[in-house]
């Protein structure tokens, strides 16, 4: 059983929108490009002759623009009605937009221009930012930089639901040398874990690494007899357990337990606490870029303040 660590179990977790930082100014760029493309209307406007194949008042649509998004495995019915289908789509497109310059108020219209002049801006700047990140980020974090962070911000680790260190295997109902599994289970001294090791192949489960703090969602999903209903009779401290269904015998032993609100270990949340540091560099990056940025232009004579007399 692969088992990862999450920030899913940290209730209140502040820094979760910070990690989707990257992530969602990425998503913001590329749903901006499209809705450039589809509302400035120019894309199919072309200064280069071509071959026509509709027109829209003064707007045409080319032969070549529709042959590109034509695929290759198309049947010629498929693509005769894919084509028909595009012309028809494109042509209520431009219909629509120059219906909505003539009767929307110049007011709109003046204020729709101003947001696609910014979207625009935003679109170029975001992506050279992106690009200079990218160059510059120092992604190297030591462990005693993930320590000291974690330290500072202990209070902010609260669990939303119960962790477990456990180890446990799982079984046909026929296995033979069940009592000796248990016994090894319990114990787990050196010999236990050798013995264990060298029969896993026999087991349907396994998990031996009890120093690696899971969830308890996460153990109930991986034994079909534990449920929410008997959780707290079996993932508790120093408890043994064995549960069956109809195909397998499940045998376990937890060996440490945190509750909801208890504060989460470190090496719980270190992967999160690593992309944390380094989305804070990035913003710190950002900031100092822009500073920079508005510094030399100022020296260069590039950028002016004009003083109100008023």
């Amino acid at each position: 059983m692969k088992l990862k660590p999450s920030c899913w179990g940290i209730s209140n977790c502040y820094f979760c929108e910070m990690l989707k930082l990257q992530k969602n100014s990425l998503t913001f760029l590329f749903a901006l490009s499209g809705l450039l493309l589809s509302s400035c209307g120019e894309f199919f406007n072309k200064e280069e002759e071509g071959q026509p194949v509709a027109r829209v008042g003064e707007k045409y649509l080319y032969k070549e623009d529709i042959a590109r998004l034509v695929q290759d495995d198309m049947s010629a019915q498929d693509s005769t009605l894919f084509i028909t289908n595009y012309i028809n789509n494109w042509a209520s497109k431009q219909l629509l937009l120059s219906k909505s310059k003539i009767n929307l108020p110049e007011e709109k219209l003046a204020e729709f221009d101003r947001l696609v002049s910014d979207y625009r801006a935003d679109l170029y700047t975001r992506a050279y930012i992106e690009a200079l990140v990218m160059q510059a980020q120092d992604t190297a974090v030591t462990k005693s930089q993930l320590r000291d962070f974690y330290e500072r911000e202990m209070e902010n680790f609260k669990l939303s639901e119960k962790l477990v260190q456990l180890r446990f295997v799982g079984m046909s109902n026929q296995f033979l040398d069940l009592e000796g599994v248990k016994d090894k289970i319990r114990d787990w001294n050196d010999s236990d874990k050798t013995y264990l090791d060298s029969i896993a192949v026999q087991f349907k489960k396994i998990h031996f690494n009890d120093s690696i703090w899971v969830s308890a969602s996460r153990v109930i999903e991986e034994i079909p007899p534990l449920t929410t209903l008997n959780e707290e009779a079996n993932l508790k401290k120093s408890q043994f357990f064995e549960l069956q269904d109809s195909l397998e015998v499940y045998l376990g032993m937890v060996t440490n337990v945190l509750e909801v609100n208890d504060t989460a270990p470190f090496e719980y949340v270190e992967p999160d606490i690593k992309q944390l540091i380094l989305n804070r560099r990035r913003l710190n990056y950002v900031k100092k870029l822009e500073t920079e940025i508005i510094d030399e232009a100022i020296k260069k004579k590039e950028f002016e303040v004009y003083e109100n007399n008023n």
